[in-house]
């Protein structure tokens, strides 16, 4: 059997393609696109209740008397990055912030946590996807030119409430990504199989106060070249996410809340928005 992203880049599995495949890798990850973007606007009911959850926006409606940023407001973006290994699947790159890190990120992580790599947007950047891509190029040093984004997520809300949104892109080919990691932002670099957040193994969850609310954070445990790893918190919610477009199909856990979101677009994304 051809591996998974493969499948999913023929036009077998994309609901918008032509009839007529092509062998082209820029191709396949237009139709890809397509697949993304109609499974976007496919998961919302006709309600504006998405269907698939992962974020602690979930928890938003309970904190009505906690000002929020506004929904067009995006404050920072994250690259989930994926690439196919030929055995098991997608895979994701993720990070473990440095030790020395300040704790006063814009993504609300603590030194030593694990992270996607992503930060604020700044003045120079032209959208979500140009944030990620610098970022992952300053943290990790991956080439933007590696790198097809595909698609733009719905923005999640971090837990000091910024609109933080994931920007899910891939790497043709591995091999070519040499990581050059920012030793003062970033201390380790792993990957982990993405449909291992659609998964009951390895995962817990534990209620912990958001915004004076009390919400079921989920845990993933993940052990790497004999390192042991915790997914947590907004990453965690967030792969849970993208595995979701990715493979189409709901986590086997229940995980948070469903929000209620308005049919509007936000700007620069594919999803609708809180």
């Amino acid at each position: 059997m051809r591996p998974l992203l493969t499948r999913l880049l023929t036009y077998t599995h994309i609901a918008m393609a032509s009839s007529v495949p092509s062998s082209s890798p820029s191709r396949r990850l237009a139709r890809l696109t397509g697949h993304l973007n109609c499974s976007s606007s496919s998961s919302s009911s006709s309600s504006g209740e998405l269907t698939s959850v992962g974020a602690p926006t979930a928890a938003a409606e309970a904190v009505s008397a906690r000002p929020r940023p506004s929904a067009s407001k995006i404050h920072a973006a994250v690259l989930v990055c994926l690439f196919e290994d030929p055995q098991g699947g997608p895979r994701v790159l993720l990070t473990k912030r440095a030790s020395s890190l300040s704790s006063h990120s814009v993504l609300g992580k603590l030194p030593g946590e694990v992270s996607l790599p992503g930060g604020k947007v700044e003045d120079g950047d032209a959208d979500a996807k140009a944030t990620a891509l610098r970022e992952a190029k300053e943290e990790i040093g991956l080439d933007p030119a590696l790198v097809s984004v595909v698609t733009v997520l719905e923005p999640f809300l971090s837990k000091n409430g910024l609109n933080v949104v994931p920007v899910i892109g891939m790497i043709s080919d591995k091999d070519l990504f040499k990581a050059v990691l920012n030793k003062a932002e970033v201390e380790d670099i792993f990957d982990a199989p993405l449909e291992m957040f659609l998964k009951d193994d390895h995962r817990r969850t534990k209620e912990m106060n958001w915004m004076g609310v009390d919400i079921p954070v989920q845990f993933f445990d993940y052990e790497a070249d004999g390192k042991k790893f915790v997914i947590w918190g907004l990453t965690a919610h967030i792969l849970t996410r993208a595995a979701a477009v990715i493979f189409q199909r709901q986590p086997s856990f229940v995980e948070l809340p469903r929000p209620k979101y308005s049919s509007a677009p936000i700007s620069g994304t594919t999803e609708p928005k809180p």
